[in-house]
């Protein structure tokens, strides 16, 4: 949790924890700034909201409220505070056929209850599956209804392209009518990685990746297959059938012996080969979504919009408390991850880390006696909490700087050195195509860079930074560059920068950049 008590954060919007006044129970509040929404996104958010007031069930994260005002619109939902399923069975010590025919239960029987609302998902996928708490157990929710739509029975209609690559099915490829069908496809590639740890349909090409899915090319490989129960694999034929009026219902899934007799059906057997294919799964989507909000990131990372929500919302308690028919009032609340700890840290933890740490910018907990408090954190917590990743933090910083100045002096040998190999890149000098690999930046170097004899100057303003899991990171930026033109006089230019360093066997490389701004050789 963010010092901001910032839970996560999109394109136009935060989420935020917040409490229920009259009872004092928490929740989360999805923040969006209406200001920056067109008339379109506008109506997505009203479907989103209508919809997610339909659905009421255990195994969906489910809407509380919904608050509209001037400037934002809050939306009140379930405070899950699991994680994501995928990254809780990794961790697991013990993981068999048996606890993945018991996620996918919870997963089918929530899409049950979207089609019998008449609802459907669209964008079924491990990043929209949680867990309700981190408590043994805690039962899976389905999120994100973003891309969700409402049908009549059985209608198929052409509702449009949408959806995450991996999970599209057959029908919405062909851009034929589709309908609820759609669902129990996702639901099949996520059961197949559930017992692998790795997709059914996969390749660099999206084109190519299109075209095994149109064709239902998937197979169940030796040796990792040779371990799964045919009954574990005459469900996924099911779920992943070409023709949707052919496929497996979500009915029809829980009553297939795999789930329903899951205790005399489904292996036992502990599962570590799927347990680490599923590291490296989640470990490259997670690297893959850093890459895709590079944009937008670069266009959203200057300060922090939660004093203006804060403000907003403030004033929309205050104004609430004067209306008798109100019946539910929220506070979004602002205690940083720091704040929430205090009272049970020991002061071992904080001498250690004073000691230890005097130039490192972070705020350590307070330490207080509390005679509530019953949790203590160790400093193995406290260093894994708040040191590791400030530590890792100024790594970023730095070799991003090395990186720079490498661009300054002209020095390619050394840029390739920071620069994975198939490193891709949005950037003015491109027109507007992503270019791949070191030749396009190559010519700058030769014929720009390197024949530079004037002074160049590179200041990194306000940088924000994304860990993604120990081995990746994304930084966005303003990068300001002072130089001196052709007629000796000082300039100065300005570019939004964002960039994805991956670490490979201790060294950070640059795998994906992006940059906005006018087309300029000294901003390159």
């Amino acid at each position: 949790m963010a010092s901001s008590g910032c839970v996560s954060r999109g394109a136009f919007s935060v989420v935020r924890r917040c409490v229920k006044v009259l009872s004092g129970q928490e929740y989360a509040a999805k923040i969006i700034n209406t200001k920056k929404l067109s008339a379109r996104d506008h109506q997505k958010l009203d479907r989103e909201a209508r919809i997610c007031r339909l659905l009421k069930h255990p195994n969906i994260v489910r809407l509380h409220d919904s608050i509209s005002e001037e400037a934002h619109h809050y939306l009140i939902f379930d405070l899950v505070t699991g994680g994501e399923l995928f990254e809780d069975i990794v961790a697991r010590e013990y993981y068999s056929e048996a606890d993945a025919s018991h996620c996918i239960q919870q997963i089918l029987e929530a899409v049950l209850h979207c089609h019998q609302m008449g609802v459907v998902h669209r964008d079924l996928k491990p990043e929209n599956l949680l867990l309700a708490s981190k408590s043994k157990g805690a039962a899976v929710k389905l999120a994100d209804f973003g891309l969700a739509i409402e049908v009549e029975g059985d209608q198929q209609a052409w509702f449009g392209f949408a959806g995450t690559p991996g999970y599209l099915s057959p029908e919405v490829l062909r851009k034929d009518p589709y309908g609820k069908a759609v669902d129990l496809w996702a639901c099949g590639v996520i059961l197949y990685i559930l017992l692998v740890g790795y997709p059914p349909f996969w390749d660099e090409d999206q084109h190519r990746l299109y075209q095994q899915i149109k064709a239902g090319a998937y197979d169940f490989p030796s040796p990792e297959w040779d371990t799964v129960t045919p009954e574990a694999k005459d469900l996924i034929n099911k779920m992943l059938t070409i023709n949707p009026s052919k496929r497996i219902t979500a009915a029809e899934a829980l009553k297939h012996p795999w789930i329903s007799h899951r205790s005399t059906v489904a292996s036992c057997m502990h599962r570590q080969e799927t347990v680490e294919c599923l590291k490296k799964f989640n470990a490259r989507r997670k690297l893959k979504g850093a890459i895709l909000t590079t944009m937008l990131a670069t266009r959203n990372f200057s300060g922090e919009p939660s004093s203006t929500c804060l403000s907003a919302h403030r004033h929309t308690v205050s104004r609430s408390l004067g209306i008798t028919d109100r019946k539910r009032l929220w506070i979004i609340s602002v205690s940083p991850f720091e704040k929430r700890h205090r009272d049970s840290c020991c002061c071992c933890c904080r001498n250690h880390l004073r000691a230890q740490t005097p130039p490192l910018k972070m705020k350590i907990p307070e330490v207080r006696q509390h005679k509530h408090s019953s949790a203590q954190l160790s400093c193995r917590d406290i260093i894994d909490n708040f040191l590791l990743p400030t530590v890792r933090k100024q790594d970023i910083i730095k070799v991003t700087e090395q990186l720079i100045e490498a661009i300054s002096n002209g020095d390619f040998e050394s840029y390739t050195k920071m620069c994975d190999p198939a490193v891709t890149a949005f950037e003015p000098e491109a027109l507007g195509n992503l270019v791949e690999g070191l030749d396009f930046h190559r010519f700058y170097f030769e014929n720009l860079w390197s024949k530079n004899s004037k002074p160049v100057h590179t200041t990194i303003l306000n940088p924000h930074i994304h860990l993604v899991g120990d081995e990746a990171a994304c930084i966005a930026y303003i990068r300001v560059t002072q130089y001196i033109d052709a007629n000796g006089t000082p300039r100065t230019a300005q570019s939004e920068e964002t960039r994805v360093w991956h670490r490979r066997d201790g060294k950070w490389q640059i795998v994906h950049f992006h940059r906005s701004g006018s087309p300029s050789t000294l901003t390159k």
